[in-house]
Parts: structure tokens; sequence; C-alpha cells
């Protein structure tokens, strides 16, 4: 039976989501406690594989299971098995041809940035920070530029296995909160590290390092070494994978909220 989980956890403590050697890996943490459920080796399969440090508010993995088992099983008892900073919210029975990562039509993430001189203690690890005053509506006219289907080559980490840069990125929104900054981004898919370069790349216009239009440039040009540096992975969340209807599975977004204290708060 191919199984479907949804999956909440901290970046913090992994090495990101791809199994490593060493097994300090999210995939590693959870196929230890499929196996201690299934008592045998469970290999899975993600939607996104985020890099080190990079949360999921709501991952979705399959994983075929050879062993028969109530699905409160792969929830609380798989649960029981996984360090605190991983849980799993829902687990359901999918049709064979179903791919966590292949079946998948649109992947959405969440990048929360403090934008303040002092950097963060509070949320240190969630938040992303830059300590320079920041442009939202510079940012936001350059980030019009990204949208559409493009060859994302400019944003493209180097080690990425991606078979082609081409990707259709549907929504960039762009919203200060106070002192946060909220970067909400929606596409087909998204090469290895390239919302962390697109966030790099727009915080250099917002602090008024580029002109707005030098973005859309840069998208042109295909060149790596022409865009910023890769943003730091603290405040970027996977919130939520789309699937056709026909799988039948529960909602597989959920978005991530800030609630920021006021300057004058006692």
């Amino acid at each position: 039976m191919r199984i479907a989980l949804a999956l909440e956890y901290s970046g913090t403590p992994f090495t990101g989501w791809q199994s490593q050697r060493d097994g300090g890996s999210a995939q590693d943490a959870l196929e230890h406690a499929l196996g201690a459920i299934a008592g045998m080796a469970v290999r899975s399969v993600a939607a996104g594989r985020t890099d080190s440090g990079v949360h999921a508010a709501l991952q979705v993995v399959h994983f075929d299971a050879r062993v028969t088992r109530p699905m409160t099983a792969w929830v609380r008892g798989v649960n029981a098995h996984l360090p605190a900073a991983m849980a799993v919210l829902w687990a359901r029975p999918v049709p064979d041809d179903f791919h966590a990562r292949f079946a998948a039509t649109a992947r959405h993430y969440t990048y929360w940035l403090l934008n303040r001189p002092v950097r963060p203690a509070l949320f240190g690890g969630r938040l992303g920070w830059y300590h320079r005053p920041l442009d939202v509506e510079a940012m936001r006219t350059s980030a019009r530029a990204l949208l559409g289907t493009h060859d994302f080559s400019a944003f493209r980490a180097a080690q990425c296995q991606a078979r082609t840069p081409i990707k259709t990125l549907h929504r960039v929104d762009i919203l200060r909160e106070g002192e946060l900054v909220r970067f909400n981004f929606s596409a087909d898919a998204f090469l290895h590290h390239m919302i962390r370069n697109m966030v790099g790349s727009l915080l250099h216009v917002g602090a008024g390092k580029a002109p707005p239009e030098w973005l859309g440039d840069v998208l042109l040009g295909r060149d790596r070494t022409r865009a910023a540096a890769t943003f730091a992975p603290d405040g970027l969340y996977l919130t939520g994978v789309d699937y056709p209807v026909v799988f039948g599975l529960p909602c597989t977004r959920r978005e991530v909220e800030f609630s920021w204290p006021e300057d004058d708060a006692p």
C-alpha cells in the first residue's frame, strides 16, 4: 500500500531533507521512525528537497508500506519515534500512481524577514534578518520581472540537479508588517537555492544597491555571478504542495504566521 504523509519540521537541527551518510537529515529521521513501525527498512520520497536550515509547515511525502498498519500508527506511532523537531500531521492511503514529487502541480514557500538594526534572538533560526532599511515598493516593482515562465539559471545553485532551469513562477508577494517583511512564492517547481537567491537579489534592490530594473536584466542574463549572494535559510518555509483532486488528499497548504511584539509593549 502506498501511503502519503504530511509533515511539519524545523530545519534547524537537520542537514536538509536529503538522506546523508551521517544520518543527520530530515529524511533519515523520518525513515528511521517509519522503519520502527513497519519493522523493516522504508524509503520515502518528498515533494521538495528543503535545504539545511529551511523549515516545512507542510511537506508531503510518500512511501510504500509492505506491512498492514492502521493509519493512526503512521501518525502517532511514527511521531513517538521522531525527534522533537519533526511531526507527522496526517497519513492517507493513495493510489500507486501517486508520487509526492512528480504528481505535484505547484509548490508554495514563504520567507519571513526581520528588518531592523539588531539581529533576532527570540526567533533566532526562525527568521531571516537584514539590518538596513528596505524599500518594499522598489522590491515589488523589481519582482514583477520574475513572474511567468523563464530560464532561472541566474538564481540556480551550481550543484542543482534539475533537468531544466525553466520554471513558471505564478506568485511573488512582498508584504511589510511592522519590522517584518514577508515574501510569498508559488511556482510549478523551484531550482536548488532559487528562492534564497531571489530573496538576496530583491534585498539588493530594496537596500538601494541596484535599481528595480536590474533584477530583470539579471534574469535575462542567465548568469549566476551577476545576481546577489545566496541569502540565509533561516526564514524560509515550505508552506504547501498542490496535487490533482483525484488523489483525495486533505488540505496540503498551511501558512506560517508571526505575531511580533510592539516596541512599546510592557
